[in-house]
């Protein structure tokens, strides 16, 4: 005799499938994929701006910690997401799974919060891995799905919201287990950050045992994203120059010109990636502004930045005028003491405050004023 359907729900006895703790983790999970949604909106429209905003250079680290909150906070929503689904998935197997129309449009609801959760969380696991087994391109579908998210997460939470705050303001005849069911959960988000945040904030470094990058790693004490070798480059020209186009006078400079026709600075400033690690480095160089101020650029032009790199989408780089005019924002020519590794961009890098690591252009080679 095959068994009835309907019979599955029975053999889910476990309290913790219930509603209460179903909403606590849905309250916790509607905080962290906000906050990600944010802090992801910030890191995209800080790579592509509008035409009508321009983003400040400061505060310097303000980039740095935005993006390790959105790379961190999402690593640390997985075990938060997993408890939710263990919680809810016997609610997902009650039969019939479509009672009427309303139900119907509920279900398809749910579907695409939880697979776009799951798509959201797994894709960006890859990405902060370096590893892309799928045919898309990863920054378009990532943002584009956030929206899918955030949306079917807004309407869930209308719908479901005066439930929710029922439930939690309830108290339970017997809520021990709950707790503990809670606080192992809270403890397994508490392990993921204690484990991956070191990437960004250096002195837990050491504890960064599952993250990518970690600071003071690589050539000249600082991590690497994208080596010389990657991008084509196995040797610099002695005939190396940098071109500075489009102001009122064109600049034909060679290393030995930034060394002695321009005075040198030393700045200390972090490199902050979209995979979410960061860390401070010390940047010897000639100012930006120096330079195309020498060429003649206008006070309001934007600069592209073009790089020796054969190819890639971060090949180029926009400076508008309030990270040139920036006195922190340097052409470096060393780091930490000593001249730029190749790998760092040798021999003339970008590096400026508030600014996305794709961003800080190297092997710089021509400066276009528009």
């Amino acid at each position: 005799m095959v068994r009835r359907p309907e019979s599955l729900t029975g053999r889910f006895t476990s309290p913790l499938h219930d509603e209460r703790v179903a909403a606590w983790l849905g309250i916790a999970l509607g905080l962290s994929f906000g906050t990600a949604f944010v802090t992801g909106l910030i890191s995209h429209f800080m790579q592509h701006p509008p035409d009508w905003w321009q983003w400040p250079s400061r505060p310097v680290g303000f980039y740095r910690v935005t993006q390790g909150l959105h790379v961190i906070g999402g690593l640390a929503t997985v075990p938060l997401l997993l408890a939710k689904l263990w919680t809810v998935y016997p609610k997902l197997l009650r039969w019939p799974p479509v009672r009427s129309a309303g139900h119907a449009i509920e279900r398809a609801l749910i579907l695409v919060l939880v697979g776009a959760s799951l798509f959201q969380l797994a894709t960006g696991l890859f990405n902060i891995a370096y590893w892309y087994p799928f045919p898309f391109f990863f920054p378009t579908a990532h943002y584009w799905t956030a929206y899918i998210l955030i949306g079917a997460l807004v309407i869930h939470i209308a719908n479901e919201w005066a439930k929710v705050r029922r439930t939690v303001m309830t108290r339970p005849e017997d809520g021990v287990g709950r707790r503990r069911f809670l606080l192992t959960v809270a403890a397994a988000g508490g392990a993921v950050t204690v484990t991956t945040v070191g990437e960004t904030f250096s002195p837990l470094a050491r504890l960064a045992v599952l993250a990518p990058r970690r600071p003071g790693v690589g050539p000249q004490a600082l991590p690497v994203n994208k080596t010389a070798q990657a991008a084509g480059i196995t040797r610099v020209a002695p005939s190396w120059r940098l071109h500075v186009l489009g102001g009122e006078a064109e600049l034909s400079l060679s290393l030995q010109d930034l060394h002695t026709r321009f005075p040198l600075h030393s700045e200390r400033l972090p490199i902050a990636c979209v995979e979410g690690w960061s860390a401070n480095a010390t940047w010897e160089g000639v100012r930006l502004r120096d330079i195309l101020r020498a060429a003649g650029a206008p006070e309001g032009a934007r600069v592209r930045v073009e790089s020796m790199e054969r190819g890639g989408l971060y090949r180029t780089s926009w400076v508008a005028p309030p990270h040139w005019h920036d006195h922190l924002t340097l052409l470096a020519l060393g780091l930490n003491g000593s001249p730029l590794d190749l790998d760092h961009g040798h021999p003339c890098r970008l590096i400026a405050p508030n600014r996305p690591g794709v961003q800080q252009t190297k092997w710089v080679h021509r400066l276009v004023i528009a």
